[in-house]
């Protein structure tokens, strides 16, 4: 296992192991906090909690991978993870488990950043569009599987998917370091070959309006993603399983498009086409869902929203590496901050607005869609789509 190829597989595979046991659990949280007896906040902090360590984290760990190198950045990352979910798997007290949440933030935020950059490393531009759609269905593919076999794992205790999830990262982290080999860095043309520091990159006119459409995007993106569930059920009378079986055919043709379809579209339009036609469909049907009455226009609604959703994160993250020249790690750890960023507070306008009106959040996660998307069309090309 030694070309490169195997090595990207290799470390893909890690996001791959991480998210596969973050949906592991999600089919124990319920039976957890009734058994726990949490109150609905505590649940909340405790994604409150691992959202903000990997907010404050996220552009660190990505100026130490650039630093130190990626590999190492990724085996400590696997390792954190593994000792994070162990640790929740035993917690019996509820410090515990903030203490674990909060190393699950650390965790994300080292290994995130890191295998992004490790893929840009060992690929060429012409390469990069299906080697960041094979990072994107990694994390797809991991939410997809893990939630059912975690519910199988959890006929034999409630606790074992977390000890599963553990075992899986100790794994993922032996593998990357007995394996896993540091990439010689290599720029291509158009490529930035200067190093700078986090504020010279946020000031560089080639990531700022990037950056800030990051920011509002996840926030808009998070508003609907969040309460989604809650929404479908309240407003159009989804059942569990159906809404289940809405996220999980949603799921599958994410990972499709972006397995087999992602490469050729950006060939065809570009990233910056592709995040562009991505905003646009995502605004016009939330617009949809919020002023809609028919369950199957939901439903079909919901299929193109969820797949722009996943176009265009790999869509922004690969115009972000052709960009970065030997700032991999960093450039990808202030994306990582900003959508972190996002995703916090996202969710908690989406639920403020909910306990107002069912319907504030479709409206206003479209309109701020609806304004990325105009924002968008502002962002110049500055290197040769190839």
């Amino acid at each position: 296992m030694t070309n490169k190829k195997s090595m990207m597989y290799l470390a893909i595979s890690n996001l791959f192991l991480v998210f596969l046991g973050a949906g592991l659990v999600i089919p124990v949280m319920p039976m957890l906090k009734e058994d726990m007896h949490l109150s609905g906040s505590t649940m909340g902090l405790m994604i409150s909690v691992f959202a903000v360590l990997q907010l404050i984290v996220s552009p660190i760990a990505g100026s130490l991978s650039d630093k130190v190198g990626r590999k190492l950045i990724i085996a400590i990352g696997m390792l954190i993870f593994a000792i994070s979910e162990l640790i929740f798997g035993l917690g019996q007290v509820v410090s515990w488990l903030y203490i674990s949440r909060g190393l699950g933030g650390v965790a994300a935020a080292l290994i995130m950043p890191s295998v992004t950059a490790y893929v840009a490393d060992v690929t060429t531009f012409e390469e990069r569009p299906k080697a960041m759609g094979l990072v994107s269905a990694a994390i797809s593919g991991g939410f997809i599987i893990g939630p059912g076999v975690g519910g199988f794992l959890a006929h034999f205790g409630m606790r074992v998917p977390f000890f599963a999830a553990a075992f899986l990262s100790f794994v993922g982290f032996i593998m990357t370091m007995l394996i896993l080999k540091e990439p010689e860095k290599q720029l291509v043309h158009g490529q930035v070959a200067e190093k700078g520091s986090v504020m010279d990159i946020l000031k560089d006119p080639i990531f700022t309006f990037p950056f800030v459409v990051i920011l509002i995007s996840s926030f808009g993106l998070q508003s609907f993603e969040s309460i989604y569930s809650i929404m479908a059920t309240i407003n159009f009378n989804f059942s569990t399983s159906e809404i289940a079986a809405i996220i999980t055919v949603s799921g599958v043709l994410a990972l499709i498009c972006q397995v087999v379809f992602f490469d050729g579209i950006i060939k065809r339009i570009g990233e910056v086409g592709l995040i562009r036609v991505s905003f646009f469909a995502s605004a016009i049907f939330v617009g949809v869902i919020a002023f809609t009455d028919s369950k199957w226009v939901v439903v079909l609604s919901t299929f193109v929203v969820f797949l722009a959703f996943d176009l265009l994160r790999p869509g922004i993250t690969t115009y972000l590496s052709k960009h970065a020249g030997d700032r991999q790690g960093t450039v990808n750890g202030l994306n990582s901050t900003f959508t972190s960023f996002g995703n916090i507070l996202g969710p908690m306008a989406s639920g403020m607005l909910f306990d107002i009106n069912h319907f504030y959040p479709y409206y206003v996660s479209a309109v701020v869609l609806l304004l990325t998307s105009f924002l968008s069309l502002m962002w110049k090309k500055e290197l040769p789509e190839k």
